[in-house]
């Protein structure tokens, strides 16, 4: 009874029950099926959604149909596109319709969200160019310019950053928004120097030199045209003197006596000329500072003469092989053709310099008239007359030094203090 009792039990474990379910299978449709099925390569290639704002990378094709075989239309980059749907096709390839009933495959690609998707505060510097559109808000398609003042050369502040598919846009404090590549990121007014120089000033009786001392930045007109010098060439002897004074070969109180001989060596001045020491020898000592005082305030003749004797060893061959390498040309005291190129690269070693002839040279005789007349900031300058020429090589110590070098035939002082009033009001 036993076994027989166990042998029904064991069928009825055995034996496969059936289970009867009240659920449906569901039933999904292709775009459905496309959003629960879309893997992490298929979310990269392919929206699952309409973007915002959208705009395409480059001309594309818009078909006829969703299966996109007959092309209908060309899409170029800013083209307005309106979405009205996202559907898979029977390639099972997402496509756009679009508000004309054509279709755009709705890959990403093709197609990019022209939104702002990163924005930053910033505290940074930037120069105006010629060429800037400005913006109420970062640029994406749709985003019109605006009326802007801004003129070229002008230094302006950005306080915001955002970053866009068209690049970085900078927000001017009260003005807009600007692509990074409409602005310098280094001063370059001496873009808008030389534009001014080559509209008012490109005159063959004027050689021009103009140079920003921090940024290295020149403009000219003529630049290397030589001219007779007359008492520019008078900046090598300063500067050689300077230089000794510098290195402690040369004390500021040795004394120099005026004898014959000062007047009468190869790059003498003609004694008689500008200065007010005796025009004949006194046979007087006068001392260094005296001397380079009367040579940089006065353009003293006599001084300059009596220096370049006993200093510059009467400009001999050493003496113009130095000033030929700060020059860039021969430097020939008493042939005196020089460029204002070349006299502005002299005055810029006598800037480096920092000696005590920068503060003659801001103090002169000569400081109501030509470069200094109508600049309200400190000007070292040296001014050089003879026959027809006149000439003014000064440093202008404004926000930003400069070197400004103006070299005339048959022109007047009023003529060069125009040019330095010009090219003041665009580096001041």
């Amino acid at each position: 009874m036993k076994k027989l009792l166990a042998a029904m039990l064991m069928t009825f474990f055995v034996t496969p029950l059936k289970v009867i379910s009240t659920e449906k299978i569901p039933v999904f449709s292709e775009a459905t099926r496309y959003h629960l099925s879309q893997d992490i390569v298929s979310s990269t290639l392919y929206y699952s959604r309409i973007p915002t704002n959208p705009n395409v990378f480059e001309e594309t094709v818009a078909y006829r149909d969703p299966e996109l075989s007959v092309p209908k239309t060309m899409i170029a980059p800013d083209d307005r596109i309106i979405i009205k749907d996202i559907l898979l096709n029977k390639a099972a390839i997402p496509v756009f319709r679009l508000a004309d009933d054509t279709y755009l495959e709705a890959s990403h690609q093709i197609v990019y969200e022209d939104i702002v998707f990163e924005q930053t505060a910033v505290d940074l510097e930037f120069w105006t160019q010629k060429k800037m559109t400005m913006y109420a808000e970062p640029y994406v398609l749709g985003v019109q310019p605006i009326a802007s003042d801004s003129e070229p050369g002008r230094k302006v502040h950005a306080s915001k950053m955002a970053q866009t598919e068209h690049g970085s846009y900078y927000f001017i404090d009260h003005k807009g928004w600007v692509n990074q590549k409409e602005l310098s990121p280094t001063d370059n007014r001496m873009l808008k120097v030389q534009e001014m120089l080559l509209q008012k000033y490109n005159k063959e009786n004027y050689s021009i030199f103009v140079k920003q001392l921090d940024t290295q930045a020149s403009a000219g007109i003529n630049a290397d045209k030589k001219m007779y010098a007359a008492s520019i060439s008078k900046l090598a002897t300063l500067y050689s003197v300077q230089k000794k004074l510098k290195s402690g070969s040369l004390s500021e109180s040795k004394s120099l006596k005026y004898i014959d001989e000062v007047n009468h060596f190869y790059g003498d001045y003609d004694p008689t000329g500008s200065g007010k020491i005796s025009k004949t020898a006194d046979k007087k000592d006068y001392n260094v500072m005296e001397l380079l005082k009367a040579v940089a305030q006065q353009s003293d003749n006599v001084a300059t003469n009596i220096l370049g004797y006993y200093l510059c060893n009467q400009y001999n061959q050493a003496f113009q092989s130095e000033i030929r390498a700060l020059a860039g040309v021969d430097w020939d005291m008493e042939k005196r053709l020089l460029s204002s190129h070349a006299a502005a690269n002299l005055m810029e070693a006598i800037y480096y310099q920092n000696g005590q002839i920068i503060s003659y040279l801001s103090q002169t005789a000569f400081d109501d008239q030509r470069i200094s007349k109508n600049i309200s900031v400190p000007v070292a300058h040296k001014i050089g007359d003879a026959y027809d020429y006149k000439h003014d090589v000064a440093i202008v110590y404004g926000d930003n030094p400069f070197i400004l070098s103006v070299f005339t035939d048959k022109a007047s002082y009023d003529d060069i203090t125009a040019i330095a009033d010009d090219v003041y009001s665009i580096l001041k």
